[in-house]
């Protein structure tokens, strides 16, 4: 299983590939810079329930599912 760093890089990746001013954008920095910064991937779990837009919060979430279980 990778680490959150990892998972930020990843992250991060998609957000520079994403169009400027996108929801998928917005939504992968959000998880890239959550993941960067918090301990564990439990605490950037809960740390994104608190993304606003909801439009956000629910691209963010969906995306760090994706990332979370790709190596599950």
């Amino acid at each position: 299983m990778r680490d959150n760093l990892d998972l930020a890089a990843s992250a991060q990746e998609l957000a520079d590939a994403a169009p400027t001013g996108s929801i998928d954008r917005a939504a992968a920095t959000s998880v890239a810079i959550t993941l960067a910064t918090t301990r564990d991937i439990d605490s950037a779990r809960k740390t994104l329930d608190g993304v606003t837009p909801a439009e956000v919060r629910e691209a963010a979430l969906a995306l760090f599912d994706r990332l979370a279980t790709a190596d599950a």
